[in-house]
């Protein structure tokens, strides 16, 4: 079972989910790694009037698993509303990853998650907690 996770994992490495830039982009939020050099910048576009994400896209450098961990949650996001993603909790993301982590892989594995947060904080409608 790991190594399917771990097949899972590199194949969203190295060939990302909704991985480039996202003209017009409403939100957009970025974080760092500076223990593995992981660099994260999310972006996403939202329907003014249902709060929904209809486009959500992701840019930066890193490791294996900050790179998987963000390309696994941008393919949550959309069509979830503004409120539904702040819901979106680090065990959801790690749980999605399905492998163990030494801590200083869980910052790898929260690098997108962190950006979605910060991203989201710049929504007028956002609810985060």
């Amino acid at each position: 079972m790991y190594d399917m996770y771990q097949e899972v994992i590199l194949q969203h490495y190295r060939a990302p989910k909704n991985f480039g830039p996202l003209d017009g982009a409403q939100l957009v939020g970025e974080e760092s790694n500076p223990l593995c050099g992981d660099h994260i910048t999310l972006r996403l576009k939202v329907d003014p009037a249902s709060h929904r994400i209809d486009s959500v896209r992701f840019e930066g450098d890193g490791c294996a698993i900050s790179v998987a961990s963000t390309s696994m949650l941008t393919e949550t996001l959309a069509p979830l509303t503004v409120e539904e993603a702040a819901r979106i909790t680090q065990e959801d993301v790690l749980k999605r990853l399905g492998i163990p982590l030494s801590p200083a892989r869980l910052k790898c594995a929260l690098t997108g998650f962190a950006a979605l947060g910060k991203a989201l904080r710049t929504a007028p409608t956002a609810t985060t907690g």
